[in-house]
């Protein structure tokens, strides 16, 4: 089976979906990631926006080319420290849950916030309130996921309060419900104390929450300054030989999604995910 790679689409460089799909099909791929507000950063998004007319609409521009949209993107700051804004952000959420299915996608896809406004890497995100914070509006997501048969799918990385492969297991466990599934980007997880380590890192990731796993993202990353930078596929240190050998065996045709890569480097990390998984055994 081949690999089913698409790309996040704001990272094509075109704005309107007609001219995304072209460009993603003319690159070979087969899915997208839409985030709509970064897509169409001409339309305003705002609570009451869509509706299923706009949702048929812009599917169709991708069905003509068979790319799938396999994740609509809405990330948000489920955590934001100001209340109101925190409410639009669950509500936005909860209205792309609800036309998820006129999109003719089930997986509606967010990471995991920051306890301030500015989002960015900060400790303040590793205590235990940050996370029970999490829990409590990842249940309300997927309350809302349940009623329309989508799942909500969580992204964990180390710039947020969800920041290892332990507590995605631990915020699965708590909310218990199989419309949250994980949307899984080794990269985020990659810390100048472990990236040595990858192979036991990514092993605990799938032995703990693999089953749960229905995206992969993919990007790369290197050591600069002794700090991690992340870079396009195929330029840094990431281990895809091993990830690959993983989705072979229990994840065949799941979407592989580049991210952070634009060009121009898209046709290089293409090409190189496309051998790396060949040779994977």
């Amino acid at each position: 089976m081949e690999l089913n790679l698409g790309i996040r689409a704001h990272d094509i460089n075109y704005h309107t979906a007609e001219e995304i799909a072209n460009e993603v099909a003319n690159k070979g791929l087969s899915a997208i990631q839409l985030a709509l507000q970064k897509s169409f950063n001409q339309l305003s998004f705002e609570k009451g926006f869509l509706n299923p007319g706009f949702a048929k609409h812009i599917n169709k521009s991708f069905q003509n080319k068979q790319i799938d949209i396999a994740v609509l993107g809405c990330y948000i700051n489920m955590i934001h420290p100001n209340q109101e804004d925190r409410r639009k952000a669950l509500e936005r959420f909860k209205e792309h849950i609800r036309f998820a299915r006129d999109f003719n996608c089930s997986v509606v896809g967010t990471e995991t916030g920051n306890v301030h406004a500015k989002m960015g890497y900060t400790t303040d995100n590793f205590t235990e309130k940050p996370f029970l914070a999490v829990v409590d509006s990842v249940k309300e997501l997927v309350n809302e996921a349940e009623k329309f048969g989508v799942i909500v799918g969580i992204e964990g990385g180390v710039n947020h309060p969800v920041h290892t492969p332990e507590l995605m297991k631990e915020l699965v466990d708590r909310v218990d419900s199989n419309n949250l599934q994980v949307i899984f980007d080794p990269a985020n997880y990659i810390t100048i104390d472990n990236y040595k380590q990858q192979e036991k890192l990514f092993q605990t990731a799938v032995d703990l929450f693999g089953d749960r796993i229905v995206i992969i993202h993919a990007k790369d990353f290197i050591v600069e300054s002794n700090q991690i930078k992340m870079v396009p596929v195929g330029e840094g240190l990431l281990d895809y030989h091993q990830i690959f050998s993983w989705v072979k065996k229990t994840k065949p045709a799941i979407h592989v999604l580049l991210e952070n890569t634009k060009e121009p480097y898209i046709e290089a990390s293409i090409s190189y995910l496309k051998q790396t998984f060949e040779i994977s055994k």
